[in-house]
């Protein structure tokens, strides 16, 4: 009986470390991920003036929440929805697509929400 509970507990802790490292290495990528890209954006800026430009949708969360960290911020940005203009959808097709949101701030291309990245490039224009 004793034998029988030491092999268990040994398969259990083994079934353990590898759904651990299974999960772990599923994060890996997001970790490595660089915050933004550099490059030269100005052919997406639908005009001379604009500064930031967010490629987003209605529904998307995150897009909701890097539209009130402009609005908090009093940052002046031009939202453009990507189901709801041909261009804009063509446009984020170009920049890579996936998700969104896809914010243009100078010459960084952030993907996603993510405050830190948003508040670097600000600082940097």
């Amino acid at each position: 009986m004793k034998k029988q509970l030491k092999t268990i507990a040994m398969y259990g802790l083994i079934l353990a470390a590898g759904l651990g490292s299974g999960y772990g290495l599923s994060l890996l990528p997001g970790l490595l991920k660089a915050d933004y890209t550099e490059g030269n954006y100005a052919a997406y800026f639908p005009n001379a003036q604009a500064k930031v430009v967010l490629y987003g949708t209605d529904w998307c969360s995150y897009c909701a929440k890097t539209r009130a960290y402009f609005k908090e911020n009093k940052i002046d940005f031009v939202d453009l929805d990507i189901e709801k203009s041909p261009e804009a959808k063509q446009a984020h097709e170009a920049l890579g697509g996936g998700g969104v949101p896809v914010v243009l701030i100078g010459n960084r291309k952030i993907q996603g929400f993510n405050a830190g990245a948003l508040a670097a490039a600000l600082k940097k224009i």
